[in-house]
């Protein structure tokens, strides 16, 4: 019987979730997991938990998955450590640099690949299979048949989300977040950026629309056709929602697949209406659709509809504030009669249902500014009006929508005992083993030569870069270079040896035949330099030798993931467009720095769509409320979005270069290469000098860090209190100095 496998953000959640039926469930501690906004598992909670989940005979799986830095590493060995003491079912896990540790170190902790690793194919799970994951958690993007396919092809376990919150982007490839202020979405900070208000330039004039914010998962009509797809787990996405979302959808997928085979049509009907309290945003079946895949975003993306979930109530009319023992003296009925602790309260109209007490909404700011979530703890009726009230924060014209319903909610048996007391277990303060990377001979890697790498999507922009002589050229493989390589065998203007071919990071169980057999007869036709960003790439080219660099998307922020290309046969590598300068210098001692090729400039893609945009979306610029501009491209091979200013360290050169990095990258991938504009580009590289309208993204900065952030409060903090510390001592010893008759300075001797 396949598993049901559901979130538990909390330990409420963790309750209903057993206490509904689920096989299983997953959950993140304080640290190192995608889902950090989340309450998470304190040590002692984890540890009981896991004790009375197997008691119960259920499985329970701790995610760890997010991309660590170097200065990390050593935390999550000792993460790793106390992990492998207190027996979790497995570990979902997203960086290479993990996996590398566990083989090593803790064999016996059982791996998942986390759908950020972005395992789209049965040859990228058969590669990850190899370095010991069990399972893969399949990117999102995907289909039945698809995943069928790659069931057929590997005997690794399938693991796939079938309901919640999506994200548009292709699954472990957005930077958008990221790129707007460090909160990598591959680090748990996710902001969703995407699903905000923007202006879209379009030619009628500027049209405002939550463009890219997607539907939610509902895959209850597709269990039985995955039950028999041969589909290992069934996932419900879900770590920061409610204890009564998470056993409402645990108990209509557990109904589902207990009955289907009994009575397919009914049950299927029963797991839906059990789901009509799930007051969520509106559903898509995604690429389970029938659809064709030129429609398919009109089933995904609904512009006019707010990006939070819930059912409208409407706006807030009007506010007011209640002073303590402040009475209602025109309050015909109160349902909190009580309303002596004052507080702020508001009218909401536009909508067809009353909030109750009990009941929990979202506020979503007029400027689309942020949301708040609440619980209703008072209403009163005034008149024909009903006042509820609401968090400080929220004013007049901000949109008001139901989460959940007082009725909905439902007590559990408590999974967790009374008693944590004898739970003391937590990481302790083991040394991570000292890892050297594999140095570069003084020669150098043949196949890698230092110098300047520029990096195209046209074979017309090969011709323009030209003129600038690099000493290698990166050509991006889509469907326009495939026909022009392959199939026309179009000359360009370098030797074979000097073109590497760029493979695109999202690589699609229906694209794995074809794209093997188009790599096939590019390395035939003699181009056998490759730039990689997918497991399932380095499967396809190991088979033909071929020379491989990671690309930036087969993240390396610490010397362990190094480690693991190592591993693959993979000598040299492209550091992320998200890393810092100083995270590559803590990974990469100078003797292996020739290995590694640092981006100077790119428009990187801050999220990547399957999908094709809808014709509605007629534009090309769009627009934040901070009045940061984008642009929208949709393109055969997908969509994606990138910022107008591009990230820039061009200036950087000469400092890199001093540190002893001897390869550079500028990436103009997805633009249209202008002689001019390119021109100016090489004159900062040459000059050193800064050009206009850049981000430098995380280069100096990094990412951001609650953790960071609380360290610098206190050491501000500590050093305003050793100022005062000081000042008073000083003003002391001066009173001291000055003795009874007013003497200054130095105390005489008697």
């Amino acid at each position: 019987m396949a598993e049901l496998l559901a979130p538990a953000g909390n330990i409420e959640a963790l309750d209903a979730a057993i206490g509904e039926g689920a096989d299983a469930v997953y959950m993140g501690l304080k640290t190192f997991n995608a889902r950090l906004r989340t309450t998470n598992f304190a040590w002692n909670q984890f540890e009981a938990a896991v004790q009375a989940v197997h008691r119960q005979g259920k499985k329970i799986f701790v995610t760890v998955n997010t991309v660590l830095e170097e200065y990390e590493c050593e935390r999550m060995y000792r993460f790793l450590a106390y992990l492998n003491k207190i027996g979790p079912d497995g570990l979902i896990v997203q960086d290479f640099g993990v996996v590398r540790m566990v083989q090593q170190f803790f064999p016996n902790l059982r791996l998942h690949a986390s759908t950020q690793m972005n395992i789209a194919s049965a040859k990228a799970a058969n590669t990850m299979s190899r370095s010991g994951i069990k399972r893969v958690v399949v990117a999102r993007e995907l289909g039945l048949e698809e995943i069928k396919q790659i069931k057929e092809r590997t005997n690794v376990e399938i693991e796939t989300f079938v309901h919640g919150a999506l994200c548009v982007s292709q699954s472990g490839l957005c930077l958008f977040s990221s790129y707007l202020g460090g909160k990598s979405a591959n680090r748990g900070m996710c902001t969703q950026a995407c699903r905000r208000l923007y202006d879209a330039d379009k030619p009628e004039g500027v049209e405002q629309g939550y463009y890219f914010s997607p539907y939610d998962l509902q895959l209850v009509d597709k269990i039985p056709d995955l039950v028999q797809a041969g589909v290992d787990s069934f996932k419900i996405e879900g770590r920061m929602k409610s204890a009564e979302y998470v056993g409402s959808v645990v108990a209509a997928y557990r109904y589902l697949l207990d009955n289907w085979q009994e009575d397919k049509k009914g049950s299927i009907a029963t797991a839906k209406r059990m789901l009509s309290t799930d007051f969520a945003r509106a559903k898509t079946s995604y690429w389970y659709s029938p659809c064709s895949e030129d429609s398919m975003a009109e089933t995904i993306l609904n512009p006019g509809q707010a990006s939070g979930t819930g059912i409208y109530l409407g706006q807030i009319a009007n506010v007011k504030n209640l002073k303590a023992d402040e009475e209602i003296a025109d309050a015909k009925s109160a349902k909190v009669a009580n309303t002596s602790a004052g507080g702020h309260y508001a009218l909401v109209k536009g909508g067809t249902y009353d909030p109750d007490v009990g009941d929990s909404i979202r506020i979503h700011k007029k400027d689309d500014s942020g949301r708040i979530s609440h619980k209703i703890k008072s209403v009163y009726e005034d008149g024909n009006n009903t006042w509820l009230d609401i968090p400080t924060g929220a004013g007049v014209g901000d949109a008001v929508y139901l989460l959940q319903t007082k009725s909905m909610s439902k007590r559990y048996k408590h999974v967790l005992p009374n008693d944590l007391s004898r739970y003391r277990s937590q990481p302790g303060g083991q040394q991570l083993p000292i890892l050297d990377l594999t140095p570069v001979d003084k020669n150098g890697i043949s196949y890698f030569p230092d110098g300047l790498y520029v990096q195209v999507s046209t074979v017309k922009d090969v011709f323009v870069i030209q003129t600038e002589k690099p000493v290698r050229v990166i050509l991006e493989l889509n469907t326009e270079t495939k026909i022009a390589l392959a199939d026309e065998k179009e000359k360009l203007p370098f030797s074979k040896r000097q073109v590497f071919i760029s493979l695109d990071p999202f690589m699609p169980q229906k694209l794995e035949d074809s794209l093997e057999e188009t790599i096939k007869t590019l390395v035939e036709d003699g181009y056998t330099n490759w730039v990689v960003n997918n497991p399932a790439h380095i499967a396809m080219l190991r088979a033909h030798k071929a020379n491989m660099v990671a690309g930036p998307y087969l993240y390396t922020f610490n010397r362990w993931a190094v480690s693991w290309l190592e591993n693959q046969g993979i000598e040299a590598l492209i550091t992320p467009l998200e890393n810092s300068k100083r995270n590559i210098e803590a990974t990469f001692e100078p003797a292996v720095r020739k290995k590694v090729m640092i981006s100077l400039f790119a428009y990187p893609a801050l999220f990547r769509m399957r999908f094709k945009l809808p014709e509605s979306y007629d534009f090309i610029y769009f627009a934040d409320r901070e009045g940061s501009v984008f642009k929208a491209l949709s393109t055969p091979d997908g969509s994606f979005v990138l910022p107008e200013n591009p990230f820039s360290i061009l200036d950087k050169v000469d400092t890199l270069k001093d540190m002893g990095f001897s390869h550079f990258l500028v990436d103009l991938s997805k633009t249209t290469v202008k002689k001019n504009e390119f021109k100016q580009i090489m004159a900062s590289y040459h000059s050193g000098k800064v050009l206009d309208e850049i981000s430098r993204f995380n280069w100096k900065d990094g990412f951001y860090s609650p953790e960071k952030i609380e360290a610098q409060r206190a050491m501000t903090e500590h050093n305003r209190r050793q100022r005062a510390q000081n000042a008073e001592n000083a003003q002391n010893e001066q009173k001291r100095g000055s003795g009874a008759n007013g003497y200054k300075g130095k105390a005489r001797k008697k």
